[in-house]
């Protein structure tokens, strides 16, 4: 049996990856592997001196407790920064690299970043004009060579690694679990995002939970993760630590449309995703199903039949038990030999799966374990365990962490994984953060100590590709162009973002090709995933006395979209 790390006598996650370097028994064991470079290896010894010599290189300018940005695409050197920083005393502050410019805008006056580390010219420049006046950075690192960059502040970090000394000790760090390790930025209510306070301790608290959860998988040396969801997601960033607790081989993507590719070239083990992804395969594979004829549509109907039967535990009897061992043979092994061959399991997180989706995978032979959190505890709070999944539920609560339900539904979580505050923003912390309690705006109940989310409070919309986006951000935009008065925006766990509009009166004859054009307009200054593709215009305004509008003037947005589900759900 793999024997995995005692979590709780650890203080920190720079010490979680010294303890795990230690016990390597051969340390040149690849860890880190790229597949878009795949000479691009860092073995356990390698990402050691690499963190050593860039944490004291950053030491040069950075005190304890200041934020470094991270502005890159999923690589090796990714891990190794995070960990450097967190070396040095510092913050890691990850940001998206499909951020608009005023989303980092908004993120380096926030946070005040000593450091900043960009992989190449095409991150730096989405930020090179932005901090061109910023006193308070000190330094730029990048990962790749930045074109026409001589600025002093300015260094290539692969130049540090070129001449590696292997005989280093294990550098002291003081770090506590109470620490903040890193702040991730997550859309807030009000439009701009917050940035939410993890500790190391939250994080580590969501180690030992996982551990629970792969222990039954995990019967190698080095379990194989296949990483594509952006490390900037507080989902990826947590699991990375997860991997380090497993000793596992790591393997980073090249992009979400090379997947398949990619696991049939490291036939991964596990991997962690959210359902836009899970939706996309069940699609394809669906299609590939019902192009089936003959004797082979047969055996896919009867295989997905009795996989349904059993991950709805009814009972088989003996002729439908010994055709499910044949059919596992003949028709599931052939689906997981599209993937790799390997795979144990698929975790799901960062929104809710479609029910249908998470039946038919597991039923297929695509193990499928939901889990369910936000940014704001580390972020897992719950998981279903291989042997015992119940996909309309996303599983029992973690250990170490408690979660209970409030009079009104609101599902409630305190514990050490639960963030220490947003940055700077006292007044949002203390909405949502009550006797230690964190106030979730998930509706939800428990189903045999199963959690299962039966509704969402809060005003965020979650895409399948687990973002959160603030509707009202994207509604404020909308109602400041001259044409249009009155917005919802709709699209909770939906491809894409939609919208209701009301014009404006003196513009009630405007075009679709006019309004498009305001609409184009306005994506102009969004995010991809805030972006508005299609819209549909009503006449009535909203008003107290419709009751679509409070005493104070804020939009019912339930109301409204519960008049207008069918408008909206025709845009689809």
């Amino acid at each position: 049996m793999k024997k995995f790390p005692e979590i709780n006598k650890i203080n920190n996650l720079v010490e979680l990856f010294f303890n795990q370097y230690e016990n390597q028994f051969d340390k040149s064991k690849i860890l880190l592997s790229s597949l878009k470079e795949p000479r691009k290896n860092y073995s356990w010894q390698d990402t050691f001196n690499s963190i050593n010599k860039l944490s004291e290189e950053l030491k040069k300018f950075v005190n304890v407790g200041d934020r470094c940005l991270l502005i890159s695409e999923n690589r090796p050197e990714w891990f190794i920064s995070d960990l450097s920083i967190m070396l040095s005393g510092s913050i890691t502050v990850p940001a998206y690299t499909t951020y608009a410019e005023r989303d980092y805008e908004y993120i380096i006056n926030d946070c005040t970043p000593s450091v900043i580390f960009v992989s190449n010219t095409e991150q730096f420049n989405k930020i090179k004009n932005i901090i061109k006046n910023k006193n308070f950075i000190k330094k730029v690192f990048s990962f790749d060579n930045l074109e026409n960059e001589n600025h002093k502040d300015y260094q290539n970090i692969s130049n540090l690694f070129n001449d590696l000394k292997k005989e280093k000790s294990i550098p002291k760090n003081e770090m506590s679990r109470k620490d903040p390790a890193c702040i991730i930025y997550t859309s807030g209510t009000q439009g701009n995002p917050k940035g939410v306070i993890l500790s190391h301790g939250g994080i580590l608290n969501n180690c030992e939970g996982a551990i629970e959860i792969l222990e039954p998988l995990i019967q190698r040396d080095q379990t194989r993760f296949l990483t594509w969801l952006p490390l900037s997601h507080s989902y990826e960033h947590t699991v990375q630590f997860v991997q380090i607790t497993v000793s596992a081989r790591v393997f980073y993507a090249e992009s979400i449309e090379k997947l398949i590719k990619n696991m049939n070239e490291c036939s991964p083990e596990v991997m962690t995703a959210v359902p836009r992804f899970y939706q996309n395969l069940y699609q394809k594979i669906n299609a590939s199903f019902k192009k089936a004829t003959g004797i082979k549509k047969i055996l896919v109907q009867k295989m997905l039949v009795l996989g349904l039967k059993k991950i709805r535990k009814e009972p088989l009897n003996f002729i439908e038990k010994v055709l499910d061992k044949i059919l596992e043979k003949i028709v599931r092994k052939k689906i997981k030999d599209q993937f790799g061959g390997s795979l144990k399991t698929f975790v799901s997180g960062g929104g809710a799966l479609d029910k249908e989706v998470g039946f038919f995978l597991n039923a297929i032979g695509l193990p499928t374990l939901q889990g369910y959190g936000l940014t704001e505890t580390s972020p897992v709070v719950s998981c279903n365990p291989i042997n015992d999944i119940r996909v309309e539920t996303v599983g029992p609560p973690f250990k170490g962490n408690e979660v209970k339900i409030a009079e009104d539904g609101e599902i409630l979580v305190k514990g050490e994984n639960v963030m220490l505050g947003y940055w700077n923003n006292k007044e949002e912390t203390d909405k949502v953060l009550k006797n230690n309690w964190l106030h979730t705006g998930d509706i939800g109940v428990f189903e045999n100590n199963y959690l299962k989310i039966t509704d969402r409070k809060k005003d965020i919309l979650i895409t399948p590709g687990g973002d959160n986006i603030s509707p009202l951000k994207i509604e404020n935009e909308l109602v400041n162009s001259e044409i249009i008065d009155q917005a919802i925006v709709y699209g909770d766990n939906k491809p894409y973002l939609v919208a209701l509009l009301v014009l404006n009166d003196e513009k009630k004859s405007s075009s679709d090709s006019e309004i498009q054009k305001e609409i184009n307009k306005i994506n102009n200054k969004l995010s991809k995933i805030e972006n508005i593709k299609k819209y549909f215009t009503i006449n009535e305004k909203f008003s107290i006395e419709n009751g679509m509008l409070t005493p104070t003037l804020k939009l019912k947005r339930f109301k409204i979209i519960q008049k207008y589900k069918n408008n909206f759900e025709k845009l689809y």
